[in-house]
């Protein structure tokens, strides 16, 4: 099976003896064995299948292998958590002493665990201009050894060009991990380009539907004994429900993606032309300063805009405050658009410029683009920014 969607249907756990159509979820903690011997091999690691289900479990492993056939990887694992699933595919890989070079556009979590969890343990890291790959051979230190990266980022939609930074990687002998979630598997595959490690928040695009929280990481076979020995003694593992959800959404995911993308482009043509946005930023659309690139790496666009309401942080709130039917929330990848305020939500704790570094202004607004139809996206999203106006003229 080569095409996408096909493989994204048709994975699926062997039946059992009732002959079901749709995969079952396997809600247990634990698994049998037939003797005491078959016990033995299966801790010794010399038979194969399932012995608890914080290692492993039927649900878990289907959506493992789905997600592999998706991204072209070899062996992979799941998490409880989009976030255990990044810090997991670092941490397992480094000791005390260790350097990380990471591009200064990652989503506000993971600059955490670099600047406030790695430290200590004596971890190091170097910030790199995410757009300026011929830069970044004076950040490589004796002790490097991962170079990790988001693309497009959350929430400034910058992008790497991950054939130079594999090469780099590769000149360099570091693990490149890449954060993929905003682009999905559907719509680029960093392996293609060189990564050793592709990461995923499952809890966004993945499930689609704002229900489970889930991490996934996948990439060579050969570096999977590490993260194998992480997860399993350290615990983040995905309920078995929670795998059975996410496998099941990944069926639909083409189709999904495929809207998401259309309506985020035609918005981004909406917020373009708007006399009270400053900036747009969407891959896809010929505004944005890496537009090439973003056509090169990624089948479409993706499902997130971002925009600069003219105003600042005032106009911003207030622009949020005027929405109607689009949810206010932190999370994006939803069936359902959403809006967040990144510099006083997501990216609080970054400070003004660390956030300005990476694009995130005051009045920056972004719109993880739904489903629904684009009429009333952009219809609520035009009411806002019309209200937001006349009520910061009032103000004055």
């Amino acid at each position: 099976m080569a095409h996408f969607e096909t493989n994204a249907i048709r994975t699926q756990t062997e039946r059992t003896q009732y002959k079901e159509h749709s995969t079952p979820t396997f809600l247990t903690s634990s698994f049998t064995f037939d003797n005491a011997e078959h016990m033995r091999a299966m801790f010794a690691g010399e038979a194969s299948g399932n012995i608890y289900s914080r290692y492993s479990n039927p649900s878990t492993n289907e959506l493992v292998e789905k997600v592999c056939l998706m991204e072209g990887a070899e062996a992979g694992f799941t998490t409880a958590s989009g976030m255990s699933a990044v810090f997991t595919s670092i941490i397992a890989f480094l000791k005390q002493g260790d350097h990380v070079i990471a591009s200064r556009a990652v989503f506000g979590s993971t600059h955490q665990i670099l600047t406030n969890i790695l430290p200590r343990w004596g971890i190091t890291f170097t910030y790199v201009d995410p757009t300026a790959v011929n830069t970044w051979e004076k950040a490589v230190q004796p002790n490097t050894k991962m170079l990790l990266v988001e693309t497009p980022s959350n929430p400034g939609l910058t992008l790497i060009d991950m054939e130079a930074a594999g090469k780099f990687a590769k000149a360099h002998q570091l693990i490149f991990n890449v954060d993929n979630c905003f682009a999905t598997p559907y719509l680029q595959q960093p392996i293609k380009y060189g990564a050793d490690i592709v990461v995923h928040s499952a809890t966004k695009w993945m499930d689609g539907q704002g229900r489970v929280l889930g991490g996934l990481i996948v990439g060579k076979e050969e570096l999977m004994p590490e993260v194998q020995t992480f997860i399993r003694h350290s615990g983040p593992a995905m309920s078995p429900f929670n795998a059975w959800l996410i496998s099941k959404s990944l069926e639909t995911l083409a189709v999904r993606m495929d809207r998401h993308c259309s309506n985020a482009l035609r918005l981004a043509n909406y917020l373009e032309d708007h006399s009270e946005v400053n900036k747009v930023l969407y891959p896809h659309h010929p505004s944005h300063p890496q537009y090439d690139l973003g056509r090169k790496q990624m089948n479409q666009g993706g499902g997130i805009v971002t925009f600069e309401v003219k105003g600042g942080i005032e106009r911003g709130s207030r622009f949020i405050d005027a929405i109607k039917m689009i949810s206010i929330s932190s999370n994006l990848g939803d069936a359902r658009s959403i809006v967040t305020h990144p510099s006083s939500t997501t990216h609080s704790k970054l400070n003004t410029a660390e956030c300005l570094a990476v694009g995130i202004t005051p009045g920056l607004v972004r719109i993880s683009v739904g489903l629904e139809h684009i009429d009333d996206i952009i219809g609520d999203i035009g009411q806002a920014l019309a209200k937001s106006k006349q009520v910061l003229k009032i103000a004055i």
